[in-house]
């Protein structure tokens, strides 16, 4: 968690790099291999929706994955293939666990009583509902939602 002014500019580079570019070159190399009437689904997160001090590269690159699939989704239906983002909030699973032991030995707080408090379900999403979500945007159950920011946050961002 580093404020703006103290980012290391490669850091903020390597992530866009990461996160952007490589919905980007995904778009780029995949939809020419798709067929028509496919779906596209960019996996962003909540703060692709809001901000987050101290994450600044994080939070840019999640904007700019909302930024290039509502552009991507224009372009792309033509050809009948939906473009989406899939926006999960903290998920109960290792690498979420992770991150917040990094954040709670930081800041000194618990980080993950700090975040179900943030969220109005009280708790972190069970992978599975955020499979489920990705499966409704792949699905032909979602036919006519594109250009759509799918949150999955339990109202986090609310």
């Amino acid at each position: 968690m580093v404020p703006v002014t103290e980012y290391p500019e490669d850091a903020f580079d390597a992530l866009l790099a990461v996160h952007v570019r490589g919905a980007f070159l995904a778009c780029k190399y995949g939809l020419p291999r798709m067929n028509d009437g496919g779906s596209v689904s960019i996996t962003s997160s909540v703060v692709g929706a809001m901000g987050a001090p101290g994450s600044v590269a994080y939070v840019t690159a999640k904007h700019a994955q909302v930024g290039l699939m509502r552009t991507v989704a224009r372009e792309a239906a033509r050809r009948r293939i939906r473009v989406n983002t899939l926006h999960p909030g903290p998920v109960d699973n290792a690498f979420q666990l992770r991150i917040e032991q990094g954040i709670s030995r930081l800041a000194g707080v618990d980080a993950t009583r700090m975040l179900d408090e943030m969220i109005p379900l009280a708790r972190h999403a069970r992978p599975e509902e955020i499979a489920r979500s990705a499966l409704y945007l792949a699905s032909d159950l979602s036919s006519f939602v594109t250009a759509t920011t799918l949150m999955v946050d339990g109202g986090m961002r609310g």
